[in-house]
């Protein structure tokens, strides 16, 4: 891209049986320093869903990458525990929807 970052649009749900193939699709090593992951078309689903999203923060922060998370729920904000500073938030667009989680009862 022209303007040195990298968008990933998420589509489809996120959920524990589309984690591993979630995870495989992204190269932190190889991306530019700024790359965003716009979940407007996703869903997150489950806690895998979750721990998926923050690993992947992990991998790209140990890249030294500067890592945005678009369009995630607010259950998801609140669960994110590595990722949870580089969510943006968006109230205007931001989804509203619930994720199968103990964590947040």
């Amino acid at each position: 891209m022209p303007t040195g970052e990298r968008v990933y649009e998420i589509h489809g749900p996120l959920f524990f049986a589309s984690t591993h193939r979630f995870n495989d699709l992204f190269d932190p090593k190889n991306d530019p320093d700024e790359v965003i992951f716009d979940f407007a078309y996703s869903r997150v689903a489950d806690h895998s869903a979750i721990e998926a999203i923050d690993n992947l923060a992990e991998r790209y922060t140990k890249e030294g990458k500067k890592l945005h998370l678009c369009h995630l729920s607010q259950e998801c904000k609140a669960l994110l525990e590595k990722a949870g500073n580089l969510v943006e938030i968006n109230i205007k667009e931001d989804p509203h929807y619930h994720i199968a989680d103990d964590k947040l009862a």
